[in-house]
């Protein structure tokens, strides 16, 4: 949890496998934190041992898991939950190797600056297509079962029992002679310990899961069923202001001029601005009359080459280019041509797909802040924002603020629909652009769904033609595609 989101009374978002037990309203967050918690995870990935964590002075061992001394089990997430599972699937596969109690198990999303800070300990944090799982589920688990090798070992060093002798169920570690612990009283003796090499680390049998081999209720469904989970749209911070923007609408085209001067004197208007050399914006109390200004305001576009670009251009292109004889071929069976040339009867028929938007059912956005310099403290830009790839965020944030990444950061939300659109960063970098000119001010920009639609990312446009040729009892002789 970063400074600011304390100093406000804002807390990064958790999710528990528990009926939900604090209150989260719609607006706004709560702090949250692990009070004499011990972090656990995976070895031999740039962590000091000897590092205290930022909320405790317990020594921290690596990266995956924090305990409780109240046995609530916090899984850091590194990837993006975006309505695909990844959040509780992942914290599955940490806790099936942890043998933690599951009804105990809440989750937490690190932040791409920690990851570049602990060179990189958890890896990628990019998200998307079945990745998230795909590519991280084996570093994961080992990040689960490091933990428990470490708190049996600290059970057994306790009792002076053989560490075979030593057995856990549910967060509870056991040995034959009746002496009993929970994880939350272990923690602080497995701080004490040396972490378990990675070549040591063995991973479960997938005959012997009980957590991961169940279709387990989602982490995030009760939260966003009842309207507590917060998005980045919903997201406020004290004293923060909301843009509203409005680029180019041709791709390509650049922002030739606008008149301020039309909008300034509307109620709550504090600022419109340029935003690179393409867009402007504008920025308000509230989001309502930022985008009611923009709506008013002159501006005047240079539209570039793509100013007389049409869906019909576009369509009689890909008709024409159906026919052409110097296209491609990616498989050939036989002569298809011939067949079809010398059929009994010949069908075809053309198919055509559009252009189509991600059209996530939240709009882009993302909040800003951007804190100058003062004595010697360096300048500092942070976002929070939905992102599918945090790292990429960050090093957008960087390029932006025109700070190094050690001085930035960038706090993931949940998001409210990615698809890929969320990989790319324009969005956050508007943000940090507005923000740089109000210093030391939280800006939300959020698009708006006209906006939204009008810059998407746009899955390419395609045309298709089919011809057969049938012989006389209807069978295909021939298919052309």
């Amino acid at each position: 949890m970063n400074k600011l989101m304390r100093a406000y009374g804002v807390g990064e978002k958790e999710t528990t496998a528990e009926a939900t037990s604090f209150q989260l309203t719609r607006r706004g967050f709560i702090a949250s934190g692990a009070g004499g918690a011990l972090a656990l995870g995976l070895p031999g990935l740039g962590y000091a041992q000897a590092a205290a964590s930022s909320a405790t002075s317990v020594p921290e061992l690596n990266a995956w898991v924090v305990i409780a001394p109240d046995d609530t089990v916090t899984v850091r997430i590194a990837r993006s939950e975006m309505g695909q599972g990844s959040l509780t699937g992942l914290a599955q596969m940490v806790a099936e190797e942890l043998e933690c109690d599951w009804a105990k198990v809440r989750t937490e999303y690190p932040t791409p600056g920690q990851n570049l800070a602990r060179n990189r300990v958890w890896r990628n944090f990019s998200t998307g297509g079945s990745r998230g799982i795909r590519e991280s589920h084996e570093y994961v688990r080992k990040g689960g079962a490091a933990a428990r090798m470490m708190l049996l070992q600290a059970a057994a060093h306790r009792w002076q029992v053989p560490l075979a002798d030593v057995k856990v169920s549910k967060g509870i570690v056991s040995h034959a002679s009746g002496k009993r612990a929970r994880y939350g009283e272990l923690v602080a003796d497995a701080a004490k310990l040396t972490p378990p090499a990675e070549a040591a680390i063995t991973l479960k049998d997938p005959k012997d899961w009980h957590t991961l081999n169940k279709r387990l209720a989602r982490l995030d469904t009760a939260d966003k069923v009842t309207g507590r989970q917060i998005y980045g749209a919903d997201l406020k911070l004290p004293g923060m202001l909301n843009a509203s923007i409005q680029a180019c609408p041709v791709f390509g085209g650049k922002l030739k001029s606008f008149n301020a001067a039309a909008i300034t004197q509307r109620k709550g208007i504090k600022g419109v601005y340029a935003v690179g050399d393409n867009a402007v914006a504008v920025v308000a109390d509230t989001w309502w009359r930022a985008n009611s200004a923009l709506l008013a305001l002159p501006i005047e576009w240079e539209l570039g080459p793509n100013a007389k670009a049409s869906s019909e251009a576009f369509a009689e292109t890909l008709k024409t280019a159906l026919d052409a004889p110097e296209a491609a071929v990616g498989s050939t069976q036989g002569d298809a041509k011939a067949a079809i040339a010398g059929s009994a009867r010949k069908i075809e028929a053309s198919y055509g797909f559009p252009h189509q938007n991600h059209a996530c059912m939240e709009p882009m956005n993302a909040t800003a802040l951007f804190t100058p310099a003062a004595g010697d403290k360096p300048a500092r830009c942070e976002v929070w924002t939905p992102t599918q790839n945090g790292e990429a965020a960050l090093a957008a944030v960087s390029e932006a603020s025109g700070l190094p990444n050690t001085q930035c950061d960038v706090y993931k939300i949940h998001l409210g629909g990615g698809f890929g659109r969320r990989g790319m960063t324009d969005y956050v970098r508007q943000a940090v652009a507005i923000a740089r000119q109000l210093p030391g001010t939280p800006v939300k920009l959020l698009w708006s769904r006209e906006e939204d639609m009008l810059q998407g990312r746009f899955h390419p446009v395609t045309q298709c033609k089919l011809t057969a040729g049938l012989d006389a009892n209807g069978e295909i002789t021939g298919l052309h595609m």
